[in-house]
């Protein structure tokens, strides 16, 4: 009998002691999933004429208030924001004639002249949360849409624009000399140049 009930009693230990260690090992077993998203490549012909260089600083504040407008909170912080601009062309918007008697191709449109990227590179300084308003993953990323569109702002007045407007004509030379390699010739005589809004 005891012998029996000792074999009853090692297998229920023996039992409980494999479910225990399963029973931790599944707990530990880490399941990764990667999704893989293929993104439409389009096929491009942008010619980078002029860049820019800003340093800007930034500074942000935001109040809220609680409890029936008694309590006030404030957050704040400055950023300094260095970005890099390129202006060009889209070459894709060109408008171009053949004739193939001649061996000549007419230019009858050349595009403006526009921002084509623009990097930023965002630095917190002096960033300060308020007792009940404090800084979360959304305000940082709201933050860097803010500094982006900052810099955007400032492009105009930088005259970055004109600068590159002035290249259109050297950019339409550069075209003639591919041209000509090949035997033909490029007529832009009836071209007019758009000029950008600064």
């Amino acid at each position: 009998m005891e012998l029996l009930l000792g074999i009853v009693l090692g297998a229920l230990l023996s039992y409980w002691g494999i479910s225990f260690f399963n029973k931790k090992n599944s707990l530990q077993k880490i399941e990764t999933q990667s999704i893989i998203l293929i993104e439409k490549i389009k096929s491009v012909c942008k010619l980078i004429t002029v860049e820019g260089d800003f340093a800007e600083i930034y500074h942000y504040e935001n109040t809220k208030n609680h409890f029936l407008n008694i309590i006030t909170s404030k957050k704040k912080a400055i950023l300094l924001i260095n970005a890099k601009v390129h202006i060009g062309f889209d070459l894709s918007q060109i408008k171009l004639e053949a004739n193939n008697k001649d061996l000549e191709i007419i230019l009858t449109h050349f595009p403006k002249p526009k921002v084509l990227t623009v990097e930023t590179d965002v630095r917190y300084y002096d960033k300060k949360d308020g007792i009940f308003n404090k800084f979360n993953a959304e305000d940082l990323t709201e933050l860097n849409k803010e500094s982006k569109a900052f810099i955007i702002d400032k492009i105009p007045e930088s005259g970055l624009l004109n600068t590159a407007n002035k290249e259109a004509l050297d950019t339409i030379l550069m075209i003639e000399k591919l041209l000509e390699t090949s035997g033909w010739k490029l007529n832009y005589a009836q071209l007019v140049i758009p000029i950008s809004e600064a």
